[in-house]
Parts: C-alpha cells; structure tokens; sequence
C-alpha cells in the first residue's frame, strides 16, 4: 500500500514522503495513530495544501523535545526494588518504573520512549538508558537501582 508520511517515522521516511509499506502495517499502526494516510489523489492535493501548517507543527513538537532534552540528559533516576543477598531483584525494573521514577522527578516520559535493549533490569546497579523523546531526539539517562532488604 502507498502512503503519506504525515511525520517523521524512524527506517521509513519523513514528513510528505510518498512510501509503499505492508497493507498490515499501515492499516494497523501507521493510519490510526495519525503517522500516514493513503496516497489517492485527494489526499496527495490536500497533503500539499496543508503541508506548510503540518511542518509547523512538526517543528513546535521537535522544539519541545529538545527542550525536554536538555532537562533530562545525564540525569540519575534511583529505583529501589526487594532485593536478595546477591544482589538479584524479587522482580525487576521495567520502563513503566523508569517513567514512573521520571514523572515523580518532575518529567513526563511515556514508557514506550524508554529504550531497555537488553529487557529488564534484574540486578542491584547502574544501567545506562536511553529515552527517544522524539525520531531525532535521543537522550542517555542512568538508572540506579537499589536493593531493598526489608
């Protein structure tokens, strides 16, 4: 299926480009979530009559994120987690807890923005993280989990 990017997707293209993706994927994630539409000719003439006010908007939400970059780049968040001796968590420390920990810091970070390439956090330690705040803003943040041996 052909689409318009109506935003920047990561591995695929930016704002008003013109793709052919999988019907599945664009008719289950790409189109519902506002990201693309199909490529017909109305929706070609219109795209380009809009396309000035899309590419604003698309530049007030990267300024946000650098913003929002700035604020959190370096920052230590602390979690503490039950905790054997060994130093090995009754559980573990998910992005939910990582955004949780943000947004009692003061910061709102959706969870699906923390990327934890090697899963979750098992072990006591320091973790360095990183948070896609937007397709062109990442940002390094350490996570410190602590054991909790009550």
């Amino acid at each position: 299926m052909q689409i318009i990017l109506l935003e920047k997707v990561i591995n695929l293209g930016t704002l008003g480009d013109v793709v052919r993706v999988k019907d599945g994927y664009a008719r289950n994630f790409l189109i519902p979530q506002g990201k693309a539409k199909r490529a017909t000719t109305a929706n070609l003439a219109d795209f380009e009559k809009r396309r000035a006010e899309l590419e604003k908007a698309h530049a007030e939400v990267l300024a946000q994120a650098q913003d929002k970059a700035t604020k959190i780049e370096g920052m230590m968040v602390q979690i503490t987690q039950k905790a054997g001796v060994d130093g090995k968590l009754f559980g573990s420390v998910t992005n939910s807890d990582v955004s949780e920990a943000l947004k009692k810091q003061g910061i709102d970070v959706p969870k699906a923005a923390i990327r934890m390439p090697e899963g979750p956090l098992k072990m006591i330690g320091d973790y360095p993280l990183k948070v896609s705040l937007h397709a062109d803003v990442v940002v390094s943040i350490t996570v410190s989990v602590l054991g909790d041996a009550s």
